[in-house]
């Protein structure tokens, strides 16, 4: 990647990172076999001690930071998850986790809401059929919707979160019947990306077309919820909002619809805010502008080397969106009609499906735009990944016919 010329973003035009995700350790009781991560059994070997993690939490603090996701691995895998989170609380900070909920038992949504946690979000992939083959572990499902009670039981506020794919594509019905029976306040979808073990698996990536169908279905369910919460009389903090991640939607019908919260400001895709609000840490210290994003190309420094608040005000890196221009858009993205306001969508998922960023084949608006002339996309992985964590490999977009219907 062609790295930006340095320079210096001051305090007077620099965002403060209101929201970060702290990956507190790589070790997990899952190996899922969509892990951007490569997540597994051991922890990095040089992942920060107590002393340094509450370091960082006091240097968010500075920065001003409103909310930190603990995430891993599994956050709770870690020896210092509860000092973090008890540190976090004490200064301030909303605390909230995402997880696999293997081991999400009632004694530890217990542990974890007394030390201040605020809301947990649980990875559900679909039916047990299909979760169970992605987290490539047996009885993963019922664990993790057992730890979905075991949380709303403890009083923390429960969300859930799914990676959509080819295997899972079919079942947005019931996975959506499922998460509303059980209590979730919010079911956020976002494709799965070729990075780390992902990538090992093209044939699981969503093709370009895909994308249309899969929105409107996802628009469908919210419609379908929130007329249903009202028939039940269930008060507005309780609607079950379908919420589209970064990497989903972009100026459709239904962009509106899929990034706003109920009774809320309207939301639409405004570009990727990666440094600009948002903030990513690694165990081993590492900070990147967005946690999703590869490490190679966008780490920023570390927090042994040099301060989190030097890292964030001088980091190009860290600073890239607002850096960039839309002279870094390419293919079809560079003469779009939303090129300006967009830049591609989510940089982690351009970067990582065509090797940079700047053209973003998984886009609403461009799959519908080349469907009026007869075409579509079709992605051919060209690289393979190294086999680290959140490393990528290549594809290539090919464009094409439509198929006869």
């Amino acid at each position: 990647m062609e790295r930006v010329a340095a320079r210096t973003v001051t305090e007077a035009d620099k965002n403060k990172p209101v929201y970060a995700v702290w990956e507190l350790t790589i070790r997990c009781d899952h190996a899922c076999a969509h892990c951007g991560s490569r997540a597994g059994a051991f922890q990095r070997p040089d992942e920060l001690s107590r002393e340094e993690m509450l370091d960082v939490a006091d240097s968010l603090k500075r920065l001003g930071c409103r909310e930190v996701t603990v995430i891993g691995g599994e956050a709770y895998l870690s020896p210092h998850c509860i000092p973090v989170i008890e540190r976090l609380t004490e200064l301030g900070i909303r605390v909230t986790m995402q997880t696999g909920g293997l081991g999400f038992t009632a004694a530890r949504a217990r542990r974890l809401k007394k030390a201040g946690l605020s809301a947990v979000g649980f990875s559900i992939d679909g039916p047990a059929s299909v979760h169970d083959v992605l987290r490539d572990r047996p009885g993963s499902w019922i664990a993790a919707t057992a730890g979905l009670k075991n949380a709303r039981d403890a009083g923390l506020i429960v969300t859930a979160n799914s990676q959509l794919n080819r295997l899972n594509r079919g079942h947005l019905r019931e996975t959506a019947a499922l998460l509303y029976e059980r209590g979730a306040r919010i079911w956020r979808c976002q494709l799965t990306v070729p990075m780390g073990r992902a990538a090992d698996r093209p044939e699981w990536i969503l093709q370009p077309h895909e994308v249309v169908e899969l929105i409107d279905e996802l628009a469908e369910l919210q419609v379908e919820y929130a007329q249903r919460a009202r028939d039940e009389g269930l008060p507005a903090k309780r609607i079950f909002n379908i919420l589209a991640g970064n990497n989903l939607g972009y100026y459709g019908p239904h962009e509106v619809m899929l990034r706003s919260n109920p009774g809320g400001f309207e939301a639409y895709w405004r570009g990727c805010q990666a440094g600009r609000y948002a903030i990513g840490i690694e165990s081993d210290g590492k900070i990147k502008a967005c946690p999703s994003l590869p490490t190679a190309p966008y780490v920023g420094g570390n927090v042994r080397d040099r301060s989190l608040e030097s890292l964030w005000f001088e980091s190009p890196e860290l600073n890239f969106v607002e850096q960039r221009s839309s002279e870094e858009l390419w293919g079809f993205c560079k003469s779009c009609y939303y090129a300006e306001e967009c830049m591609a969508g989510c940089s982690f998922t351009a970067h990582c499906t065509l090797g940079r960023r700047g053209n973003n084949p998984f886009c609403y608006y461009r799959a519908t735009e080349l469907k009026k002339q007869g075409k579509r996309e079709r992605l051919v992985q060209i690289e393979s990944p190294e086999g680290i964590p959140y490393d990528f490999g290549r594809f290539e977009v090919i464009e094409e016919a439509l198929p006869d219907q």
